[in-house]
């Protein structure tokens, strides 16, 4: 009967049978709602979800994943959830998994290959269904880890064109040629080429920077590369610190948009005209910096569409199917504004 109370398990936990009961239908038709997937008439399902909301019914995954031999977990490795890129990339994954029932299994390595072969065998413990992986830079114990696994992988953010391998992303390399050329285009001769962090994404974009310069018979770019954490307030120091070793310095490429917004401020408080003195652009397309005095020059990547897109290549994969193509390449567009 509907007022019956519910018989806990010996663990005080409201079990598929009391929501059975509170729900007046049988285990299978529950089973249906929270496990396997199955249809249910719209009717019995709300039923069956009050019923559940009422009792504090919480469905047991692992149970789930024993009857079905699936956990519905991906493990999600990103290099920090501190940075707005990743961020956005995540919703995108969420918004694909989710409505299937999967769950994200997330773990952050710190930018370090080490790390994320430490975090992906804790990971492995959940018996995740799939992995996304961020990059192309990994460890050799880390892609032998998922073959002997025999787990479905896909790499974000960069295009990888090994065999058997599965990405989307775009190329870190034409990016970081875009500017060059947007940089020549305009005159500008005497350019350099700023980058914190120095993740493979960051060291790409610098070589395809210095690539398309001397391409073009110019002078190699000056560099200043530091390994400290990329902040606002480190792109203010280094903008001074570029502009002390070569005073004659005109256009910079800072490898992000943190550290182009922290030289523009410190440009302005150094009383450098943009672009008049110094040409600044970034990369990534914050949306703050399309709002900066001057509007930030800087390539836009697809963060949210490279989630969505991995993940629905990743369910593929899962299903057993073979996705329309193994390295999808996303792009990304330069929006020139008046930084530069």
């Amino acid at each position: 009967m509907a007022g019956r109370k519910p018989r806990t398990t010996m663990t005080g936990r409201v079990t598929m049978q009391d929501v059975a009961a509170q729900a007046g239908t049988s285990m299978i038709s529950v089973s249906r709602v929270f496990r396997s997937g199955g249809q249910v008439s719209p009717a019995l399902r709300a039923r069956i979800e009050a019923a559940a909301a009422k009792l504090g019914y919480v469905p047991d995954r692992a149970a789930s994943a024993l009857a079905s031999a699936r956990s519905m977990n991906v493990a999600v490795l990103i290099p920090s959830i501190t940075n707005t890129v990743f961020v956005e990339m995540l919703a995108g994954i969420d918004e694909v998994l989710s409505p299937h029932g999967y769950q994200m299994i997330m773990a952050t390595t710190l930018y370090s290959a080490a790390e994320e072969l430490r975090l992906l065998r804790g990971l492995l413990a959940f018996r995740p269904d799939g992995v996304l992986l961020t990059g192309i830079d990994h460890q050799p114990a880390t892609l032998q880890l998922l073959q002997s696994q025999a787990l479905p992988a896909v790499h974000m953010m960069e295009l990888n064109g090994q065999p058997g391998a599965y990405s989307v992303g775009f190329s870190q390399e034409q990016g970081g040629a875009a500017i060059a050329r947007h940089f020549l285009a305009r005159g500008y001769r005497k350019l350099g080429f700023v980058a914190a962090q120095l993740d493979p994404r960051t060291i790409a974009r610098g070589a395809g920077f210095r690539q398309a310069v001397l391409a073009a018979g110019q002078a190699a770019p000056y560099e200043l590369m530091v390994p400290e954490r990329s902040s606002v307030g480190l792109g203010a120091k280094l903008l001074q610190d570029a502009l002390a070793a070569r005073p004659a310095l005109d256009a910079l490429f800072f490898c992000n948009d943190d550290l182009a917004q922290g030289a523009l401020f410190q440009a302005q408080r150094l009383g450098l005209a943009v672009p008049g003195r110094l040409a600044i652009a970034g990369f990534n397309d914050l949306p703050a910096s399309a709002w900066t005095s001057p509007a930030l020059t800087s390539v836009a990547t697809p963060r949210e569409q490279v989630g969505r897109r991995a993940a629905a290549m990743l369910l593929e994969l899962m299903a057993g199917r073979e996705p329309p193509t193994r390295c999808e390449d996303l792009g990304f567009t330069l929006n020139i504004r008046e930084s530069s």
